[in-house]
């Protein structure tokens, strides 16, 4: 009868913890709108004033080369290649943007891979690169409604190895992944449900479990 109780609390706890969750998301994604606005405001101005056209952060022999793979392209003016090598430097600082606002949101410093497939899964207009950077962690969107933004998983032992059981444990069970963190905290560790199964349930020798007749 103890049960109903704790039950019902719990379940206003995680109404509270999603109603929480979703005012993060709405105030990220207005930070992120007025991010965008001052970045591209940002490189209008750049833009304006730019009076070097020799030097740039990508190189143009490379862009040139890209560019005459296309067997229709017959000539190349001196100007297409700076035009796109400052087109490409916009592209990658957008996507570098929006991805570095999905590593926060997973409370992370370290930006990776996954980061940047999200940020394409979220933008109409980077969807021609969704086949390109394919999404690795499909459970990333599902887990940042726990509170904390991470969880045990299991999974396959062909997954990403976030946190991976060690092998002397392989054998007992499905090795468990754990989804959010590249590192682990041991404090939030600590607190999250451990996927891992017990000691006392591991299967004992013959010569163990006939051991209490000798003591």
């Amino acid at each position: 009868m103890t049960s109903s109780p704790a039950t019902a609390q719990l379940g206003q706890h995680q109404l509270a913890y999603q109603h929480i969750h979703q005012q993060q998301q709405q105030q990220q994604q207005m930070q992120l709108q007025q991010q965008l606005q001052s970045f591209w405001a940002n490189q209008y101005q750049e833009i304006e004033k730019v009076t070097d056209f020799k030097n740039h952060s990508l190189p143009l022999a490379r862009i040139k080369k890209i560019m005459k793979a296309d067997e229709d392209v017959r000539m190349i003016s001196a100007e297409a290649p700076v035009i796109f090598a400052r087109a490409c430097e916009m592209f990658i600082l957008e996507l570098t943007l929006r991805s570095w606002n999905h590593t926060e949101e997973n409370k992370r410093r370290t930006l990776q891979k996954n980061d940047i497939a999200a940020a394409i899964t979220r933008t109409d207009i980077f969807d021609f690169l969704v086949d390109i950077v394919p999404r690795e962690d499909l459970k990333d969107e599902v887990l940042t409604s726990v509170p904390g933004g991470t969880m045990a998983v299991p999974g396959p032992a062909d997954s990403i190895p976030y946190c991976y059981m060690p092998p002397q444990h392989a054998q007992v069970g499905a090795a468990g992944v754990m989804m959010g963190n590249p590192a682990m905290d041991p404090n939030l560790y600590a607190q999250q449900p451990h996927p891992y199964i017990a000691p006392q349930m591991w299967p004992q020798p013959p010569e163990q479990q006939q051991s209490p007749s000798d003591h």
